[in-house]
């Protein structure tokens, strides 16, 4: 399926991101900086690709119940991350979070092509900064340094997992598929809102930084009308 090839991309820059965590160490500062360009690069996805979708797809039932599941969902993973303790729990939390991630990939393609191109780079900017931070999870407890890197490539198989499911559910009736996107607009925003933007701003800002949310914005749109054109 086009949907899981596609997927080998974010997935490459999940292992790009584990190895420059565990052999390169980046400081707090580019990691704010990457954690910001991604909320920026979602929201524009987001805000784009799936959100007309949602909003022309003429059955507010099957977007409310979309939505509503999409929050309990998140908000359980939320829970669950609070609970659970060291690379185990976040590895867990992680891959439902990938998994998820790779769903959504799926349905965009089902809608078109640069759609689902358009949510590959913003999800491969946002998997890069889950490396980052599972792979240093690892790296404190892992015996070789290696192996916190193939454990974070692991855990990314889930990407094309959920990318078949995706694309499975996409040839659901049209009210359903309209649930599926719904829960998927709720996913990409609390990522941004929640972890992303959270997390980044544990660092102190700094106008380069913030300014890197605003610069990941602008290049999914750019790249839109590029692919437009």
């Amino acid at each position: 399926m086009q949907a899981a090839l596609f997927t080998l991309i974010p997935w490459a820059a999940l292992l790009i991101g584990a190895v420059a965590t565990v052999f390169l160490q980046p400081g707090p500062q580019v990691r704010s900086g990457v954690q910001h360009f991604a909320a920026g690069v979602v929201f524009a996805a987001a805000a784009t690709e799936i959100l007309p979708d949602v909003k022309h797809a003429g059955s507010l039932a099957a977007v409310m119940v979309g939505a509503v599941i999409g929050v309990a969902a998140m908000l359980a993973l939320k829970s669950y991350g609070r609970r659970a303790q060291g690379a185990v729990g976040l590895a867990a939390a992680t891959g439902i979070d990938i998994l998820i991630d790779g769903l959504v990939l799926g349905l965009s393609f089902a809608a078109g092509a640069r759609q689902g191109v358009l949510l590959t780079l913003a999800l491969t900017v946002e998997v890069l900064f889950l490396g980052l931070t599972l792979a240093g999870q690892f790296a404190a407890t892992a015996s070789a340094r290696w192996k916190a890197v193939a454990l974070t490539g692991a855990i990314g198989l889930g990407l094309p997992l959920g990318a078949i499911c995706g694309s499975l559910a996409a040839g659901l009736p049209p009210t359903i598929v309209t649930g599926f996107y719904a829960f998927s607009l709720i996913a990409l925003l609390y990522l941004v809102t929640e972890e992303l933007l959270v997390e980044a701003h544990e660092t102190a800002d700094t106008p380069a930084i913030t300014a890197m949310f605003f610069a990941g914005f602008l290049v999914v749109l750019l790249i839109e009308d590029l692919m437009r054109t």
